[in-house]
C-alpha cells in the first residue's frame, strides 16, 4: 500500500511539473534537471604533472633568456661581473644571486678574466653561440609559414583585423620575428594592410583579401584523415574533438552523456563570418560557445609550440568572441586543453593543446621547436658535466669574437624591454597590463618576466 502511494504521489508531482512547464518555461526543476546532463560551468582543475614539468624547465629557460640578452646587447658581447649583477637587479635577483645564477648553468654561460682589467667577465659558452644561430636560422626558414599563421589570425578575427600591438605581445608563440612590421606586414602588401585608427591611436593589422583555402581548421584537417581511414564508419565524429582527459578527471554517468551529446552539437567555424546569424536563441548560443572552443583549438593550433599564454589568448577575445570568464571556460574542457599555472608563482596561465603532447614532448616538431629545446637541453645539462678548465684553455678571444659577430637573437621573448623603458615602437613596455580586463576577475595577470627566483647560495673555489 506504501509502494502503490508512493509512485502515485511521484506520478502527481509528475504531471504538476509538465503543467507548469507548459505555462511557465523557466520552471526551476526543468532547469534543475537539464543541468544534470549538461557539462557544468565550474569545474577544478585537475594536474598533469607532464606539463606542469614542462613548465617548470620553461621558468629556467626564461630566466636564462634575460641574462643572455643582457651579454648580446654589449658590443662586446660580455659584461664584467659586476655589472651583470646590477643590470639583474631589474630582474628581481639580489647581488650574489645573479652571480650563483649564472654559475649554475656553466653550458650556457662562461666566467673568465679579462686580461687586461683583470676582473671577471661573463660571456656565452660556444654551445649557447650555436643554439642561437640554429634558431635564427630555424626562424627565417619559417618565415613562410609564419605569414600564413598571420594571414590565418587576421581571417578568424570578426572584421579581419587585429590590433599590431596585440600581435607584438603574441609574436614569438607564432614564429612571427621581432621586426615582423616591417619584415612580414609591409614586406607584403598583397596579403596586408597597416591602418592607424586616429580615435583610439591604434594600429591595426588588416588582411586584404579572405583566402577560402585557409579556412579550414587543423581539427578539420584531423577528422579528414580519420574520415580517409574508417569511411563511413566515422560519421560521429562529424563534429567532435580529441578528447584526452588529465589522469585522475572522474567522469561520471551524466557527464558521460553530457559530453556525448556536446561532441555531435555541430558548429561554426572559427573563419565563418557569423555577424548575419541570429544569435539570440539558445541553439544558437550552443553553437557559439562550441564555437569558441574552435577557435582556441584553431589558435593553439598555428603556435610554435602548440602553447600559448592564457594573457595572450585575452587579447583576442574581443575580436574573436571569446567568453570573458577564459580560465573557467577551459576548464570545462580539460580533455583537449591543459592550462598549467607553473612559471611565475601563480600568475602565468599557459594553455597547452593536449593532442599535440605526448610524455611532455611535441609529437610533431618542427625546426624553431626544436631550436627552442637545445636551450632546455643546454640548461638541464649536470654542471658536473661542463669542463669550464678545457674550454677556457682552448677559447681564443679573437675567434670568438669572429664566430659571435653581431649575434642577436632573432627571437627572445620581449628581448632587452625588461631593462629598457619602451618597444621599438616607442610604446610603454607594460602595454600588456592594460588589458586584464578581458581576462576575468578569475586571472591574476602577471607579468610573464617577473619569474620567482631561486634562493641558491654562491660557493667559489679558491
Amino acid at each position: 500500500m506504501r509502494v502503490f502511494a508512493s509512485r502515485t504521489s511521484n506520478l502527481f508531482k509528475l504531471n504538476v511539473e509538465h503543467f507548469l512547464l507548459i505555462h511557465n518555461p523557466n520552471f526551476n526543476s526543468v532547469r534543475e534537471f537539464s543541468q544534470s546532463t549538461a557539462i557544468p560551468k565550474k569545474q577544478l582543475r585537475v594536474r598533469d604533472h607532464g606539463y606542469d614539468n614542462y613548465m617548470e624547465v620553461e621558468k629556467k629557460t626564461r630566466k636564462v633568456l634575460k641574462f643572455q640578452n643582457l651579454i648580446l646587447s654589449e658590443p662586446s658581447q660580455s659584461l664584467p661581473i659586476s655589472r651583470l649583477e646590477t643590470l639583474a637587479r631589474r630582474f628581481g635577483f639580489t647581488r650574489h644571486e645573479s652571480g650563483a645564477f649564472v654559475l649554475k648553468f656553466p653550458h650556457v654561460f662562461e666566467i673568465f678574466e679579462h686580461p687586461v682589467q683583470r676582473i671577471l667577465f661573463c660571456r656565452l659558452t660556444r654551445k649557447a653561440i650555436l643554439q642561437i644561430e640554429q634558431e635564427r636560422r630555424a626562424l627565417a626558414a619559417e618565415l613562410p609559414r609564419a605569414v600564413t599563421r598571420l594571414r590565418k589570425l587576421l581571417m578568424m578575427s570578426n572584421h579581419g583585423r587585429l590590433r599590431l600591438e596585440h600581435v607584438r605581445i603574441a609574436r614569438a608563440a607564432y614564429g612571427l620575428p621581432d621586426d615582423f612590421e616591417n619584415s612580414v606586414v609591409l614586406r607584403y602588401p598583397q596579403f596586408f594592410r597597416l591602418i592607424d585608427a586616429k580615435e583610439t591611436r591604434n594600429k591595426y593589422i588588416e588582411v586584404v583579401e579572405r583566402d577560402p583555402g585557409l579556412g579550414t581548421c587543423a581539427i578539420e584537417e584531423a577528422r579528414e584523415r580519420v574520415y580517409r581511414e574508417r569511411g563511413s564508419d566515422a560519421e560521429d565524429i562529424r563534429f567532435s574533438f580529441v578528447i584526452d582527459f588529465p589522469p585522475g578527471f572522474k567522469i561520471g554517468k551524466y557527464f558521460r552523456i553530457a559530453m556525448w551529446k556536446w561532441q555531435r552539437l555541430p558548429y561554426w567555424s572559427p573563419y565563418e563570418d557569423v555577424s548575419g546569424y541570429d544569435l539570440r536563441s539558445i541553439e544558437a548560443q550552443k553553437r557559439m560557445e562550441k564555437r569558441a572552443v574552435a577557435t582556441i583549438h584553431e589558435l593553439l593550433s598555428l603556435t610554435v609550440e602548440k602553447k600559448i599564454t592564457l594573457e595572450r589568448i585575452a587579447h583576442f577575445r574581443m575580436a574573436m568572441n571569446l567568453p570573458k570568464k577564459l580560465k573557467d571556460f577551459l576548464l570545462q574542457h580539460q580533455g583537449i586543453f591543459y592550462v598549467s599555472t607553473r612559471g611565475n608563482q601563480g600568475k602565468l596561465h599557459t594553455v597547452f593543446l593536449r593532442e599535440a603532447y605526448r610524455k611532455g614532448e611535441l609529437i610533431e616538431p618542427n625546426e624553431l621547436y626544436l631550436a627552442r629545446r637545445k636551450l632546455a637541453e643546454l640548461v638541464l645539462l649536470s654542471p658536473r658535466k661542463a669542463k669550464v678548465d678545457g674550454e677556457l684553455v682552448g677559447y681564443r678571444r679573437s675567434r670568438l669574437e669572429d664566430e659571435m659577430g653581431q649575434v642577436t637573437r632573432a627571437y627572445v621573448e620581449d628581448a632587452c624591454e625588461d631593462f629598457k623603458g619602451k618597444d621599438d615602437s616607442g610604446r610603454d613596455k607594460d602595454a600588456e597590463d592594460d588589458l586584464t580586463s578581458d581576462i576575468g576577475s578569475d586571472v591574476d595577470l602577471g607579468d610573464e618576466d617577473d619569474d620567482c627566483v631561486d634562493n641558491v647560495s654562491l660557493q667559489r673555489k679558491s
